[in-house]
């Protein structure tokens, strides 16, 4: 029973201790700078890709490149002034 009782308590205390190694601490939360400086490179990268989708499309005519650019460029600016108020 004693060996029984000893190679319980050894398994319990190697599991939680494996258990604990698997598992690091939560990462402390971005500051509220941070998040900003984050939320326009996200910002940067989508205008990015949707400006080179618009002026690769093989179809859009110069006109409709230029008043979806435009629009876009408004949308950009919008956001971005969004988060300068934050």
């Amino acid at each position: 029973m004693k060996k029984f009782f000893i190679s319980t308590i050894l398994l319990i205390g190697l599991s939680t201790s494996a258990f604990a190694q698997q598992h690091p601490p939560v990462p402390p939360h971005p500051s509220k700078s941070e998040l900003i400086a984050i939320k326009s490179k996200e910002l940067d990268k989508r205008y990015n890709q949707e400006k080179k989708a618009i002026l690769n499309h093989p179809l859009a005519t110069k006109q409709m490149k230029r008043d979806q650019l435009k629009a876009l460029n408004q949308k950009y600016q919008e956001q971005k002034r969004l988060l300068k108020k934050m």
